[in-house]
């Protein structure tokens, strides 16, 4: 394949990009999510993103926030992408561009192009995204785990707190819900009430008590879930990516407080090798695997 067109669905932004042989990432284009439970704003959006990229690809590979079971799209957590619960989106990406193309979720995506990075080294691994939510993909054995209805992975909606808050899942303190930057924003008071988690990062670095208190309890909180799967899976080796997960500090206080666990759940931890664009590759990687 010379190109492929490579779209990643999040609960903030719509990217696209044309994905070469050599991961070379081109025209890569990028608008807000709509907040929207009609299906046809998410489909105009769409639309618009992929306008000027179609007749330059081969095929297109999605990756996309919640569940991708048969090519449908359905929201673990409705909220990510503005109460929309189920999207046909390969039916409707295979329309719009006229191209053969497949979708997976966009934390397995992401967890296969790290796992392409770290491949000469390791077997197992694990891959965790903090950002609008928290998701995940795990790598086991050099492959990737999808399950039988595109569930593995979803390490934001495991138990992190049997009296936090509800989650937009329906379970009540979800690691989403306590450690994403929504549950970020979500637990801000007084000064910080309605800030964005970039804008709470922000009084963090200047020593606010409040942000520490916030991002402290959410690095905790990964660190925790990175027990649990080091306890779980065995993996070797943990990345970590996301706005929340990459942003300034924030894979030190993970660090820091994994540290405070047992020895044995001691692992490996870095920050995503693709940093923003590993969700893009991973669609495109995948592609290539299955459709070649």
């Amino acid at each position: 394949m010379n190109n492929i067109l490579a779209i990643d669905i999040g609960g903030t932004k719509l990217a696209a990009a044309l994905v070469d042989n050599h991961l070379n990432v081109k025209e890569r284009r990028e608008i807000p999510t709509p907040g929207s439970k009609n299906p046809s704003v998410l489909e105009n959006a769409l639309s618009d993103l992929l306008r000027p990229l179609k007749g330059k690809a081969d095929c297109f590979a999605a990756a996309s926030t919640g569940i991708i079971c048969d090519g449908v799209l359905t929201a673990v957590n409705p909220a990510n992408l503005g109460g929309l619960e189920k999207f046909p989106l390969v039916d409707c990406l295979k329309k719009m561009t006229g191209l053969p193309g497949i979708a997976l979720n966009d934390a397995q995506a992401a967890a296969w192009a790290e796992y392409q990075a770290l491949r000469n080294q390791i077997q197992d691994m694990v891959f965790i995204t903090v950002s609008t939510g928290v998701g995940g993909g795990i790598v086991s054995d050099g492959q990737l785990r999808i399950g039988t209805k595109g569930l593995a992975g979803h390490l934001g909606h495991v138990l992190a707190d049997p009296y936090g808050p509800v989650c937009g899942c329906g379970r009540r303190g979800c690691v989403e819900a306590v450690a994403s930057g929504r549950g970020i924003t979500f637990a801000a008071i007084n000064e910080l009430e309605g800030f964005s988690a970039k804008t709470i990062f922000v009084h963090y670095a200047n020593g606010n008590e409040q942000a520490r208190m916030l991002i402290r309890r959410s690095a905790n909180c990964i660190s925790r879930l990175i027990a649990d799967i080091r306890m779980i899976t065995d993996c070797q080796h943990v990345v970590l990516g996301g706005s929340v997960g990459l942003a300034p500090g924030y894979i030190d206080l993970v660090k820091d407080e994994l540290s405070a666990e047992p020895s044995v759940c001691s692992v490996g931890l870095s920050p995503a090798y693709y940093r923003n664009n590993a969700g893009i590759l991973g669609a495109a990687l995948w592609a290539e695997h299955v459709l070649t």
